[in-house]
């Protein structure tokens, strides 16, 4: 395998700690949100799990693309 892939599939895993992330800031503004406005919990829990989800399928795409340099071709 040649360095040039390796280092392009060590640069995209990028996107998958970036998802981490992302789900971190979904999560603390559902808690924050609940936390001021009780009422619309479950409203609040659907759209929490939809941005998971939604989050969740960018990271899935970047650990294909990490998967494709590195053994496609």
């Amino acid at each position: 395998m040649s360095s040039g892939r390796l280092i392009a599939a060590g640069l995209a895993t990028i996107s998958i700690a970036g998802a981490g992330v992302g789900i971190g800031m979904i999560f603390s503004g559902f808690l924050t949100a609940l936390s001021k406005n009780p009422n619309i919990e479950n409203k609040l829990f659907t759209y929490a799990l939809l941005g998971f989800a939604l989050t969740e399928a960018i990271a899935l795409f970047g650990l294909m693309i990490v998967f494709l340099i590195l053994f496609a071709l």
